[in-house]
């Protein structure tokens, strides 16, 4: 097992949990690992919350492989095992189908839309009823400002939500942690990150790094910029189920 997550992320991450009800006794609960460092970090944080959550529930991992030149997640096999947990290994061409059918639409959308096609169909196939997803405060932020920029809209991430068929809650218990508090804990931790896990964005700078860029440099100005952020979105993050 790898050295204990830090309190202040397991205080996060159970706080985002109760706020949004995210788990419920006896869920099955698959988490999608990309092999970066927020994944694997929050995988470290549900197996220990597995310990002593008042309620039980079964955790399984999936990957899906999109078939991009340096993404190579073959190593964490053996981690999955040393850790046991039940892993699933989906591959699918995703780049090469996206050069064929995407429309107007950029690359990390199509890409995040055909794996949680895949990730759902596994959920179903296995009986897992919750999918689990490793996007933090910052993604959320990040997301907020392109809605805002690019679509006139004031949208980001749910935190917790029903899938369209109404079959798989979706869960993101790292909204209230930072990039730097999981980047932090993965390093030292020697968690087993697989460097460059989405080639594609790396190669292409994309919008949300944009944003990303631009949110970093307020943030040097305005030390209360995401905690401001967080109070401002949490209307727009809340859509539990029943």
């Amino acid at each position: 097992m790898s050295q204990k997550p830090p309190k202040s992320l397991l205080r996060k991450v159970g706080r985002a949990i109760a706020d949004f009800k995210m788990i419920r006794d006896r869920d099955r609960i698959l988490l999608g690992v990309s092999g970066g460092k927020d994944s694997l970090a929050l995988l470290q944080i549900l197996k220990h919350l597995q310990t002593y959550a008042p309620v039980k529930f079964d955790l399984g991992v999936i990957t899906v492989d999109p078939e991009v030149e340096g993404f190579d997640p073959a190593s964490l096999r053996s981690y999955y095992e040393s850790i046991d947990v039940s892993y699933y290994y989906c591959s699918q061409p995703i780049m090469e189908q996206a050069s064929r059918n995407m429309d107007g639409d950029s690359f990390c959308a199509y890409c995040s839309r055909m794996k949680r096609g895949i990730m759902y169909s596994t959920c179903r196939k296995h009986g897992y009823n919750v999918l689990a997803l490793g996007q933090h405060l910052d993604d959320l932020a990040e997301s907020l400002l392109l809605s805002m920029f690019h679509g006139g809209q004031l949208r980001t991430m749910k935190a917790h939500y029903l899938n369209d068929a109404g079959d798989v809650r979706i869960i993101r218990p790292l909204v209230y942690c930072r990039e730097t508090q999981t980047g932090a804990y993965a390093r030292d931790a020697a968690l087993p990150v697989v460097a460059d896990s989405c080639p594609a964005c790396f190669s292409a700078p994309t919008q949300r790094e944009h944003m990303k860029q631009l949110l970093a440099r307020e943030e040097r100005e305005y030390r209360h910029l995401f905690s401001n952020l967080l109070h401002a979105m949490k209307p727009l993050m809340d859509e539990a189920p029943d």
